[in-house]
C-alpha cells in the first residue's frame, strides 16, 4: 500500500483517509513555484470526499489554479458503509461544482475511458487552468481487511462487478486490434517477475531482531 519512489515522482500513499490530498496540493504548489510543467495526480477513495481535508485541499487548489488532478476511485464502500448512505448527491463528481472546477465521472473499469479523461484533465492543469475532479466508478473485490465476512453486500453484486474486470476487457480490445500475442507475452513476463519476487521473499533470511528500532526515529 505505502509505496514511494521519489525518483519517479511517487510521494507515497497515506494511511489516513484523505490525508494525501493536502500533500498533493503542496506538491502542486511546489511545481508552480519551481516553474515546471509537472502535474500532480492525487488518488483517494470515495469515503475521502466527506473529509475536511478534501474540501480544504480542493478549494485551495481551485482558488490558486494549481496543477493537480484529484482522482477518486469510487468502489462504492467506505469500509463496510455504502456511499449512498453518507453522500447526499447522486454523483461524487457533482461536488466539483462547489469549487468551480470540472467534475468528470467515467467507467473506472474501462482503461481507454480513464485514459481519455485523465489526458484531458492533465492537459487542462498543465495549461494553467487549474484542477479537476476525476471519478472512476469501480469496485473492491476483497474485503476492507483480511478475513472480513462481507455481510454488507450480496454475492450477486460482487459477481456482477467481477464480470466487468478491466484487465480481460482491455485484453479483449487489444486482441481485436491484433495485439493478442503481445498481451500474452507481457502476461508471461509479469507472471515470471511475480514468481521471482515471491521466491526471493521466501528464500530470504528473517531480519536481525537487533534492527527492530532502526529508522524508527529521525535524529535531530
Amino acid at each position: 500500500m505505502h509505496i514511494a519512489d521519489l525518483s519517479l515522482g511517487i510521494l507515497g500513499a497515506n494511511g489516513i483517509v484523505a490525508g494525501g490530498i493536502p500533500i498533493a496540493v503542496g506538491a502542486a504548489l511546489s511545481a508552480r513555484l519551481r516553474g515546471t510543467d509537472q502535474v500532480v495526480a492525487c488518488f483517494f477513495g470515495d469515503a475521502a470526499v466527506n473529509q475536511g481535508a478534501f474540501h480544504e485541499g480542493v478549494n485551495l487548489a481551485a482558488a490558486w489554479k494549481l496543477p493537480v488532478v484529484f482522482v477518486c476511485e469510487n468502489n462504492l464502500y467506505g469500509v463496510s458503509t455504502r456511499i449512498t448512505e453518507t453522500f447526499p448527491l447522486e454523483k461524487i463528481a457533482d461536488r466539483a461544482a462547489g469549487y468551480g472546477i470540472p467534475g468528470v465521472t467515467v467507467d473506472g473499469n474501462d482503461v481507454l475511458a480513464v485514459y481519455k479523461a485523465a489526458q484531458e484533465a492533465v492537459g487542462r492543469a498543465r495549461d494553467g487552468k487549474g484542477p479537476a475532479l476525476l471519478v472512476g466508478d469501480t469496485y473492491r473485490w476483497e474485503g476492507h481487511f483480511y478475513g472480513e465476512p462481507g455481510l454488507y453486500r450480496t454475492k450477486e453484486e460482487l459477481e456482477s462487478w467481477k464480470a466487468a474486470d478491466p484487465i480481460p476487457r482491455f485484453a479483449g480490445y487489444l486482441a481485436e486490434k491484433g495485439w493478442g500475442a503481445e498481451v500474452e507475452r507481457i502476461a508471461g513476463e509479469v507472471k515470471d517477475e511475480v514468481e521471482r519476487a515471491a521466491r526471493f521473499a521466501i528464500e530470504s533470511p528473517l531480519p536481525d531482531p537487533a534492527t527492530l528500532l532502526d529508522n524508527v526515529f529521525v535524529p535531530f
